[in-house]
């Protein structure tokens, strides 16, 4: 199956939390109250961030986070790949990738095509998207819903 990490989806929350309060800065604390995720998270998450330069910190009193640039300019495979990596479904699909089998494999070529379409999908959704997406369907609903569909 492939799922993002919680910390990943943590910090879409986090990122999702300074789109909403626009281009002035906002403490780490602030963001962990609004997000109701702990402090110790929320300060881990906007180091990662500001080190893959998602997020510019401005020191001091008058100090705090901010994003980098405009939401609706920051990707969906931009945040994947600062807190998880670049997306490769299999080890022929990354960047590096090379394996044994590689020279006689029939397949690797279409599990690296599927890569860059899932690459290309989320490359086509931005933070702005992500912060505006109407309210969740509840887990079991989505679970129900990809029942129906298989």
């Amino acid at each position: 199956m492939l799922r993002m990490s919680k910390l990943t989806d943590y910090g879409t929350l986090v990122l999702a939390q300074l789109a909403a309060n626009g281009t002035g800065l906002t403490s780490s604390t602030a963001v962990a109250e609004a997000t109701r995720l702990g402090q110790p998270t929320v300060s881990k998450l906007l180091k990662l961030l500001t080190r893959a330069g998602l997020v510019v910190s401005v020191r001091g009193a008058q100090g705090g986070y901010a994003l980098a640039r405009a939401a609706d300019q920051i990707t969906a495979a931009e945040i994947l790949d600062a807190l998880e990596g670049p997306v490769a479904i299999t080890a022929c699909s990354s960047a590096a990738g090379a394996c044994d089998l590689e020279s006689h494999c029939r397949v690797g070529a279409a599990w690296q095509r599927i890569n860059r379409s899932i690459r290309t999908a989320l490359e086509s959704v931005t933070l702005a998207d992500l912060k505006s997406a109407e309210d969740p369907l509840p887990a079991a609903a989505l679970v129900r819903s990809l029942r129906k569909s298989a």
